[in-house]
C-alpha cells in the first residue's frame, strides 16, 4: 500500500502522485514537492470523482488515481449535506471526518470494518430487556457463559483478533446470541456501536448493521445521527471547542491521543482553504 501523501511530504512517491494526477488534467511541475499546487491539484482531483476533498492523497484518493472502484467511498456531497444539516462550517465537517473515521469503513473483502467487544457483549447478555427479566439469572447466565467462552464474552476488554478475524469473532458470538452480538460490535470507519441503534432511529439493530454494509456515505450518516442525539455533543462541535468535543466522543484517552489538537489543526487547514466557507 503507498503511504498516505500530504502537505510538505517530498519524494519519489510525491512525483508519482503528480504524473497521475497530470493524467487527470492537472499541470505540476514533478518536483517531488507536496506544496500548495500540488493540494489543490489532490482537492481539484477529488471534487471531479466525488471523494472527500480533503488535499490528502490516502488510500482512498491513490486507490482511485489508479483506476479503482470508488462505489463503497464516502463522498464530498455527503459531507456538504452533513454541514448544513448539523449547522457548521464545511471545514468542521472535513476536521471531524479525518480525525474521527477509522481512514476507510470496509475491509479488502468488502466487510465493513467492525470491533467485537467481548466485555459489551457481557453486559448485553446480563442486560434487563423486558419487566419480566430477572437481573440475577440473566448476569449469572453471562457469567458461565462467559467461562466457557472467554473470548466472546468477558466482564474484560480485550481478546482481539484485527481484520477480517472481527467478523469470526462475531460469528461465534452470534451462535450465542445474534442481537447481542450485533449491539457488541463497533462498526464502520467511525466505529458505531451497534448497541446504539435505536436511539440513533435505526428501525433494529439488524437494520442498523445493514445499513453499515452500505457504503461509507451510511457509515458517516450513523456519525451525523450519533452527533444529533447528544446535544452537548453537538453544542460543543457547533462552538469549535475541540477539547470538549474530543472528551465526548472519545472519552478520557483524547488527551493522551491529542484528539483535540489534531482536530483543531484539521480545522484550522480546511478552513484556510476554500473549505472554510460557511455551510448556507
Amino acid at each position: 500500500m503507498n503511504p498516505t501523501l500530504r502537505h510538505g511530504a517530498t519524494g519519489q512517491p510525491v512525483s508519482q502522485l503528480q504524473k497521475r494526477l497530470n493524467q487527470h488534467g492537472a499541470a505540476l511541475l514533478i518536483d517531488g514537492d507536496y506544496g500548495d499546487a500540488t493540494e489543490r491539484a489532490v482537492r481539484t482531483y477529488q471534487l471531479q470523482i466525488g471523494l472527500v476533498a480533503d488535499g490528502i492523497a490516502g488510500p482512498k484518493t491513490q486507490h482511485a488515481l489508479a483506476g479503482g472502484d470508488c462505489a463503497l467511498l464516502l463522498h464530498n456531497s455527503t459531507l456538504q449535506a452533513a454541514a448544513h444539516r448539523l449547522g457548521v462550517e464545511l471545514a468542521t465537517v472535513y476536521a471531524v471526518n479525518e480525525v474521527e473515521s477509522s481512514g476507510a469503513g470496509f475491509l479488502a473483502n468488502g466487510k465493513p470494518k467492525i470491533l467485537f467487544e467481548r466485555h459489551v457483549m457481557h453486559q448485553r447478555l446480563s442486560l434487563m430487556r423486558t419487566e419480566d427479566d430477572d437481573a440475577t439469572l440473566l448476569k449469572a447466565h453471562a457469567d458461565q457463559l462467559a467461562a466457557l467462552y472467554p473470548n466472546l464474552i468477558n466482564t474484560k476488554p480485550g481478546g482481539y483478533a484485527g481484520g477480517t478475524a472481527e467478523h469470526q469473532r462475531l460469528a461465534r458470538a452470534k451462535m450465542i446470541d445474534a442481537n447481542a452480538a450485533l449491539e457488541s460490535a463497533s462498526w464502520g470507519a467511525f466505529q458505531i456501536m451497534g448497541y446504539h441503534a435505536e436511539r440513533l432511529g435505526y428501525a433494529s439493530v439488524s437494520d442498523f448493521t445493514q445499513r453499515m454494509a452500505e457504503g461509507e456515505n451510511q457509515q458517516f450518516e450513523a456519525f451525523v445521527r450519533f452527533i444529533e442525539a447528544d446535544p452537548a455533543l453537538h453544542k460543543a462541535l457547533k462552538a469549535k471547542r475541540w477539547t470538549e468535543f474530543a472528551r465526548r466522543y472519545n472519552g478520557p484517552a483524547y488527551a493522551r491521543n491529542l484528539y483535540d489538537t489534531k482536530l483543531q489543526r484539521a480545522y484550522q487547514r480546511h478552513a484556510d482553504c476554500e473549505c472554510g466557507a460557511k455551510a448556507a
